[in-house]
């Protein structure tokens, strides 16, 4: 029996989840990197996908866009699903001129201005620390693929950064410590549900655009320059 979200069975959803935000890249993901895999969700074209990478079971489900519709489905894996894991894999925009096309961002805490935690469990907390137990994982990962990892802090912005009206004062918003170096969506709402329900939840993410650089990617550009991020989120998990 599934949940109003996701009409798999319980047990086809594995301990660890890898969640890109298309589903379309679930399926990519899944076909290119899994063996025996199966399509064991499809309810609003929101694709998951389980079998085996290196011989360990993992699950490949697409998130969707936003911090809302990434709380509906990571609640519910971690909630029903009993998953234990789950690791963000996705794009983010450069707030750091030092950072280039392509660089992969481990995020170890994230902001949002965002009212999240709020409505979800009457929390005021806007600041949210990723699992150190994964981020360990990703990061000695990184090391033996010898990739160049780049570890900071991220904003998750409810609106694409791009299209933010009067992005200077957005900036000034930002809490001056924090020092971010990326901006993207999502990960918030996962990584703070995982915490609530004591979970482990990380954002790894490649650099898609940069307001320093004027530079964007093309979408060929974006999945080849991904590929590196998935497989190091998949030999981590």
């Amino acid at each position: 029996m599934g949940t109003p979200h996701n009409n798999a069975n319980i047990g086809d959803i594995a301990k660890n989840v890898i969640m890109p935000g298309d589903p379309n890249r679930a399926k990519l993901i899944a076909e290119k990197y899994l063996e025996n895999y199966k399509l064991v969700n499809d309810v609003r074209g929101m694709y998951a996908y389980t079998g085996t990478y290196k011989g360990k079971e993992v699950t490949i489900m697409a998130s969707g866009m936003g911090m809302p519709s990434m709380g509906i489905y990571s609640y519910e894996l971690f909630k029903f699903y009993d998953v234990d894991n789950i690791i963000r894999i996705g794009s983010c925009g450069a707030m750091v001129p030092e950072l280039n096309l392509f660089d992969i961002i481990l995020a170890k805490q994230v902001y949002t201005e965002g009212n999240y935690a709020l409505t979800f469990a009457s929390e005021n907390c806007h600041l949210i620390d990723s699992s150190d137990t994964l981020n360990n994982k990703i990061i000695n990962s990184a090391k033996e693929k010898q990739l160049n990892l780049i570890t900071g802090n991220t904003i998750c912005s409810e609106i694409f950064d791009e299209y933010i009206i009067n992005i200077d004062e957005y900036n000034k918003r930002i809490p001056k410590d924090l020092n971010p170096i990326s901006v993207e969506m999502e990960a918030f709402a996962l990584i703070y549900t995982a915490k609530k329900l004591n979970k482990n939840a990380s954002c790894l993410m490649t650099v898609v655009d940069s307001i320093f650089k004027k530079e964007h990617a093309t979408s060929e550009e974006r999945e080849q320059g991904l590929t590196r991020m998935i497989e190091l989120a998949l030999d981590s998990i």
